[in-house]
């Protein structure tokens, strides 16, 4: 989610994406996070093109509309989720069924 959310805003390359998500307090390396941007990539959800930049070819990211979308999709979870555990408002329907509460 944190690598599409500034996938959407600019394009993005895999160091940067290291620094940021650290942070953050993740320590994701190169093993990590460069498949992960494969597959986001395979999956439709971001697009890529190479620039070279002090001499060395570097990848750039960037979110596709199928993954801006996903990112909002995940966006609302995410707020359903924070509104739930934060403010202790449960969604409709509870999990508990209230007819059988007394059960």
């Amino acid at each position: 989610m944190h690598v599409l959310y500034h996938a959407v805003r600019e394009p993005i390359f895999g160091m940067e994406m290291m620094e940021e998500l650290a942070r953050h307090g993740y320590e994701v390396g190169a093993g990590t996070l460069y498949p992960m941007l494969h597959q986001l990539e395979k999956a439709g959800y971001l697009t890529s093109h190479a620039e070279v930049v002090a001499g060395k070819q570097r990848k750039y990211y960037r979110a596709t509309p199928e993954g801006a979308r996903a990112l909002e999709d995940a966006k609302a979870r995410l707020r359903e989720l924070v509104k739930e555990v934060l403010h202790d408002d449960p969604p409709t329907p509870s999990i508990r069924d209230v007819s059988r509460a007394d059960d």
